[in-house]
């Protein structure tokens, strides 16, 4: 019921992050069939035909394979196979966009490593801003809650992108926590006369916090 309710709801040239909860041939084909893109991982062991190679390097392996039985629950389907170099390892990924020239094998990656930050999400509105309690047992007290907390967690995903731009930096660098630490200082100061710009309060460097290598990465 999920998938079709998300096959009606995801509209045509929208690009999908799925995990292996969704490792479903017959859905992929489904989303092929619709123009919706997607990238996933591929599963260790996966047997597969390389039917073309884009790209041979030390660094990168990009190809168009057929992986699939040929089956109604698992239909042969043509989609390109992205390996990047880790070190020792490789990180493989599927994606349902055969063109390099459209999506690149690095943005492959960079966009599948973003999907970890609705991870983030959820674990700032719990942790930083208290939606792990309930205030109240009504429904409607409860509602209430939710769409309040998530409405401030998005004020505050645009004041980091704010911060961002002024520092130079990917959102990603940028430190929510503190940003919502500093707005009882830049209150203070508001009231004071002294401040006037809440985005400058998050331009310094205890902003910026050090990249994350998550764990979902790994091959």
């Amino acid at each position: 019921m999920f998938v079709e309710d998300l096959l009606k709801t995801v509209k045509p040239k929208t690009l999908l992050l799925l995990d292996r909860g969704f490792y479903h041939f017959a859905f992929w084909q489904k989303l092929i069939d619709q123009e919706i893109g997607f990238i996933t991982r591929i599963k260790k062991g996966a047997s597969y035909q390389v039917e073309r190679i884009l790209t041979n390097t030390y660094d990168v392996k990009d190809q168009i394979i057929k992986i699939g039985a040929g089956t109604k629950q698992t239909p042969a389907l043509t989609i390109r196979l992205v390996q990047i170099r880790s070190k020792t390892s490789w990180r493989s990924y599927l994606t349902s966009v055969r063109e390099p020239e459209i999506l690149p094998p690095y943005v492959v990656a960079d966009l599948y490593q973003r999907r970890w930050r609705i991870e983030d999400a959820f674990c700032t509105v719990k942790r930083l801003l208290n939606l792990s309690y309930l205030w109240t047992g009504s429904l409607n007290g409860i509602k209430l809650q939710i769409w309040a907390t998530w409405l401030f967690y998005a004020v505050l995903v645009d004041l980091g992108d704010a911060v961002a731009d002024e520092l130079g930096v990917p959102i990603e660098r940028i430190s929510l926590e503190m940003i919502y630490r500093g707005m009882y200082h830049f209150s203070v100061a508001y009231q004071k006369g002294l401040a006037s710009d809440l985005v400058q309060v998050g331009v310094n460097k205890q902003t910026i916090k050090q990249p994350r290598l998550y764990p979902y990465m790994s091959t």
